[in-house]
């Protein structure tokens, strides 16, 4: 599910350096004034934290439970449309002119009722995802906030947008990780269980890929 989330991470935990420069008192001595204080800057894969805490996980996997009947549904009747067009095709020189035109039609109205119905799953399913990821994302910022301040991070940039301005960043300041494992801490949900396969899994065949989780964990930033 791939969605989109832009969060500017600024900090209150102090006051930047324009403002420090404000706030200094004047002196007429053209000297350099010694520097006090320094800017410590964090980065964070933020949309990535969120999707691979466990609540979002859980909740993630609870809309797929949701929804499942009503995809099996719209399959079967996918199923029912492409059935019926065999069967057109197969009886083209045996079926009359007004038998044709009454199979065309019930395919063409079955297949605008499908569509219609599935642009109506899809809108559901995307608002209920980005509903879900919305109230993660809302609580993963809290207790980053929190521990950016405790860190003594007086900004926190989203190196996880697609118009980033973050080229290179050293490793120990990513916090994306930490905040993850404090989301989990504080959420108290425990990790999602892992696939259990029901039969000994086949050798892995050039090319094929499995996807477990609807966001690629970040990237370390080197």
């Amino acid at each position: 599910m791939k969605r989109s989330l832009s969060l500017v991470c600024l900090l209150a935990s102090g006051m930047g350096v324009a403002s420090l420069a404000q706030a200094a008192p004047a002196n007429s001595d053209p000297a350099p004034a010694a520097t006090t204080a320094t800017t410590k800057i964090a980065i964070i894969q933020f949309q990535g934290a969120v999707a691979q805490t466990n609540e979002f996980q859980r909740d993630i996997a609870d809309l797929r439970k949701k929804y499942e009947p009503q995809e099996a549904k719209l399959q079967s009747e996918n199923q029912e449309v492409e059935t019926l067009k065999k069967q057109l095709q197969d009886g083209t020189t045996t079926i009359s002119d007004v038998d044709r035109e009454t199979k065309m039609r019930t395919i063409d109205d079955k297949t605008k009722q499908l569509q219609r119905s599935a642009q109506d799953l899809q809108s559901s399913e995307q608002q209920d995802g980005q509903q879900t990821f919305n109230q993660v994302a809302n609580k993963v910022g809290e207790v980053m906030i929190s521990l950016a301040q405790q860190q003594g991070f007086s900004l926190v940039l989203d190196a996880g947008q697609q118009n980033s301005n973050v080229l290179w960043a050293m490793p120990s300041t990513d916090i994306t990780k930490a905040v993850i494992e404090a989301y989990n801490a504080k959420s108290g949900v425990p990790a999602p269980p892992a696939a259990v396969p029901s039969a000994p899994a086949p050798r892995a065949t050039p090319g094929t890929t499995h996807t477990t989780t609807p966001h690629t964990p970040p990237a370390s930033h080197q």
